[in-house]
C-alpha cells in the first residue's frame, strides 16, 4: 500500500483536530469544586416588584437598548406570556400568579445561572465558553464557530442565538457584567439598578450564608430551599422564594450532578480512540491490499512444467498438444502423437477446433 504525503497529512490533521476538540472539552468539563472566591448573585423573589428596571439596565450595559427609554418597561402587558432570554434580552422578568386569584403575584428574573461546572463550556468544541476567575461563565464570540451545541447542553436553556445579523451571528447570554466586577469597582448593572434591592451581589459563600439566615429568621416567609446551591452541581446565581420553585417556572428535574460529569468518562477516552483506530484501520487496509497484490502476481505467473516438459493443464481444461506428424524421416513416432489427438479432457472439442481451422489445401 502506498500513501501519498497529501493523504497522510489530511488524516493526521483530522485526527489532530479531533484530539484537540476532545481535549478541550475534557478540560472544560473538569472545572472542579466551587472556588470560595467566586462572586455570585442572590435574588430574593419575595422582594421583586416586577418593575423590569433590571432588564433596561442590562440592555444598556451590553449596548442592546438603542434609543428605548426606561419608561417603555412599565408596560405590564408583557406578563401575559412567559418569555425567555434572547440575543437582545439577556435577562427577562416573568410573572406567576394573579391578583384576580386573591394572591400576590411573584415576579421571577431569569438569566444565565453561571454554573460551577458549566455544561455549555463542556459542549463547546473550540473553547468559546470558560469559567472566569471571578466566577461568571463568559463567552468569546471570536472563537465561536456557530455549532450551537451550547444551546442544547445548557439545562436552563439560557444561551440564545442571534439571527438578526446573517453575516456575523453570535450566541449571547448574561456574563454577570464581568468587565464591571473584574476590578471590584462596581456591581453588575441589574444589581445597581434594582430599586428594592432584591438582587444582592457578593461572594457565593457569603450569599449562601445570607440566604440561610433569611430562611431561618423568617420560616413563614420562605420555603426551606436555596435554588442553585446544588442544582446541576451548583450555580453562582442563587434564589430564595416564598413558594415552591416548581410553581415559579424553575426546573426541578436537573439533579445535583454537574452535567459535564455525566460525559467526562466518554470525553477523556475520545483522544485515545482517535489515535488508535486510524492506525488499526490503516494496518488492516494495508494487509488487504498486500494480499490482493500477491494474489494477482501469482495468477499472472507461468504454470510449472510437468515431468515430460509440457505445461501442467489447469483442472477442467483441455490443452492441445503440438506434435510432429509422422514422416519417412521419423517412422518411430508413437501413435499417440499423431495429429488430431488431444491430451486431457475435452479432446473432441479440441479436435473439432483443429479441423475447422485447417486450410482446404492441407485437407487435400
Amino acid at each position: 500500500m502506498s500513501v501519498s504525503r497529501r493523504d497522510f497529512l489530511r488524516l493526521a490533521g483530522a485526527a489532530g483536530v479531533a484530539n484537540l476538540a476532545a481535549a478541550q472539552a475534557a478540560r472544560a468539563s473538569a472545572a472542579g469544586p466551587a472556588n470560595p472566591e467566586w462572586m455570585g448573585m442572590l435574588t430574593d423573589l419575595t422582594l421583586c416588584v416586577g418593575c423590569r428596571k433590571c432588564e433596561w439596565a442590562c440592555r444598556q450595559a451590553n449596548g442592546l437598548a438603542g434609543e428605548e427609554p426606561i419608561d417603555a418597561y412599565d408596560d405590564p402587558s408583557v406578563f401575559a406570556n412567559k418569555r425567555r432570554t434572547s440575543g437582545l434580552s439577556l435577562t427577562v422578568v416573568n410573572r406567576y400568579g394573579s391578583d384576580a386569584a386573591g394572591e400576590k403575584p411573584v415576579h421571577v428574573k431569569t438569566q444565565c445561572m453561571h454554573c460551577i461546572e458549566p455544561a455549555c463550556a463542556s459542549a463547546c468544541l473550540v473553547g468559546a465558553y470558560r469559567k472566569s476567575p471571578q466566577g461568571p461563565v463568559i463567552y468569546d464570540d471570536s472563537a465561536c464557530i456557530g455549532c450551537r451545541y451550547c444551546l442544547i447542553a445548557c439545562p436552563f436553556e439560557m444561551p440564545a442565538y442571534t439571527y438578526d445579523d446573517p453575516l456575523t451571528p453570535v450566541v449571547r447570554k448574561c456574563m454577570m457584567c464581568v468587565e464591571r466586577i473584574r476590578d471590584g469597582a462596581s456591581r453588575p448593572a441589574c444589581a445597581e439598578m434594582c430599586p428594592v434591592e432584591a438582587i444582592t451581589f457578593g461572594k457565593r459563600n457569603a450569599l449562601l450564608t445570607l440566604a440561610r439566615k433569611k430562611i431561618a429568621e423568617h420560616p413563614d416567609k420562605y420555603v426551606d430551599h436555596i435554588y442553585g446551591e446544588t442544582e446541576a452541581g451548583g450555580t453562582c446565581w442563587l434564589y430564595i422564594a416564598g413558594k415552591p420553585f416548581e410553581e415559579l417556572g424553575f426546573r426541578t428535574d436537573v439533579g445535583t450532578t454537574p452535567y459535564p460529569e455525566l460525559t467526562r468518562g466518554f470525553l477523556s477516552s475520545v483522544p485515545l480512540i482517535q489515535t488508535i483506530w486510524p492506525a488499526l484501520l490503516m494496518g488492516a487496509y494495508a494487509f488487504t491490499q498486500r494480499r490482493e497484490t500477491l494474489a494477482r502476481d501469482s495468477g499472472a505467473s507461468v504454470a510449472p512444467p510437468t515431468e515430460n516438459g509440457s505445461e501442467k493443464p489447469e483442472s477442467g481444461r483441455a490443452v492441445a498438444v503440438n506434435r510432429v506428424a509422422p514422416s519417412d524421416d521419423n517412422p518411430s513416432l508413437p501413435s499417440r502423437s499423431r495429429p488430431g489427438r488431444v491430451q486431457g479432457r475435452g479432446s473432441d472439442q479440441a479436435s473439432q477446433t483443429r479441423s475447422e481451422s485447417t486450410p482446404p489445401e492441407a485437407e487435400s
